[in-house]
């Protein structure tokens, strides 16, 4: 499961996931790739099942690079506490992912294996998610934005 080595702060405010992703919206290594369409917090055990998704379709063929990573601290209280005496302690840690951001990216094999690969993994995560190729990104989507 991915979380981070170390942290500066154990835990942290929930924060917000207005606006569309600024940074990582675009295709950086692979062909094809998997963009979000709604803002969520995607779980590291969830980001894990999408690449197990993947890369058992592939047959560990070809390369998949996962863009997100879940660095958020999440807490939760135990059921039937009552309120106050501090913050929970930590249960999971989070990715924050807006709308536009590239999920995960894969290259190196044929066209309609690398979309049901991705469609696989996409099943597997919280949001409503689009499959793009580097052609959809350079041509179409960017311009519309600019």
């Amino acid at each position: 499961m991915l979380m981070p080595k170390r942290v500066k702060h154990r835990k942290q405010f929930r924060g917000s996931m207005a606006g569309k992703a600024s940074r990582g919206n675009t295709l950086a290594h692979g062909e094809y790739g998997i963009v979000a369409l709604e803002p969520a917090w995607i779980k590291s055990n969830q980001i894990e099942a999408a690449r197990v998704a993947m890369t058992r379709f592939t047959k560990r063929g070809g390369k998949v690079w996962i863009k997100i990573f879940p660095d958020k601290p999440v807490t939760t209280k135990p059921a039937e506490t009552r309120m106050g005496s501090g913050k929970g302690t930590l249960e999971y840690w989070v990715a924050v992912v807006k709308p536009g951001r590239v999920m995960f990216e894969i290259a190196g094999i044929p066209e309609e294996t690398a979309r049901e690969a991705l469609r696989l993994a996409a099943h597997k995560l919280p949001v409503k998610c689009k499959i793009v190729s580097r052609a959809d990104l350079e041509g179409g989507e960017n311009s519309e934005n600019k």
